[in-house]
C-alpha cells in the first residue's frame, strides 16, 4: 500500500523508486530516501485492587468479543499521556502509572501497537464510550479462562499482556 501511495515524493513532486530492497523510495532526480510512516498506538491492560483486567468490546465486533483497550498517540502526545486520555475517554476510568510492557509492528495500516499496564484509580466509575466501545467490564483470571468471552487471537499483544496478566494468577500445581 506505501509504495503504491507514494509513487512521487512529497517534497518534490518527482517520481520516486524502490530502493533498498523496498525499505524505503528515493526521489529519483535528488536521490533523497522517503521512508514509510509509522503511527504510534498504544494498548492497555488496565487492572484493579482486586486484580481484575478490565476489557472493551468494539463497536465492529460481535458482542461477546472483547480485548484491551488501545488507541492512537494524538501528535505532541506522549505515551503516557495517551494511556491516561484512551482509558479515560474508552472506560470512563482514570488510571496511574502506567508502565512499558511490549510492542508488536501492526500493518493496520502502518502503526506500532506499545503496550502498556496500569492501575485504575477508582474502578467504580466504568462506562463504555458507546460509540467505539460498546461494552467494558471487570473480569477475574477464572471468568477469562472459563471462556466468558471471545479474547484476541493469540499472535497479537494483546495476547501476549493478557497472557502475562493470567500467568501472575497462576494456580498452584
Amino acid at each position: 500500500n506505501w509504495h503504491a501511495s507514494h509513487q512521487f515524493s512529497p517534497r518534490t513532486g518527482n517520481p520516486t523508486d524502490p530502493g533498498r530492497a523496498g525499505w524505503v523510495r528515493v526521489d529519483v532526480e535528488t536521490g533523497r530516501e522517503i521512508f514509510p510512516r509509522t503511527d504510534a498506538a498504544i494498548i492497555v491492560g488496565v487492572t484493579d485492587e482486586h486484580d481484575r483486567l478490565v476489557l472493551g468490546s468494539n463497536a465492529q465486533w460481535e458482542s461477546n468479543r472483547f480485548s484491551l483497550l488501545a488507541g492512537f498517540v494524538e501528535p505532541g502526545e506522549s505515551l503516557e499521556a495517551a494511556v491516561v486520555r484512551e482509558v479515560f475517554e474508552e472506560s470512563g476510568l482514570n488510571v496511574v502509572d502506567p508502565q512499558y510492557v511490549g510492542s508488536q509492528p501492526w500493518p493496520f495500516p502502518r502503526s506500532l501497537m506499545i503496550g502498556f499496564e496500569c492501575v485504575a484509580d477508582d474502578p467504580g466509575t466504568i462506562r463504555p464510550d458507546g460509540v467505539e466501545i460498546l461494552d467494558v467490564s471487570w473480569f477475574t483470571r477464572d471468568e477469562l479462562r472459563a471462556g466468558a468471552v471471545q479474547l484476541p487471537g493469540r499472535t497479537s499483544i494483546a495476547s501476549w499482556i493478557l497472557d502475562a496478566w493470567l500467568a501472575r494468577g497462576a494456580r498452584p500445581a
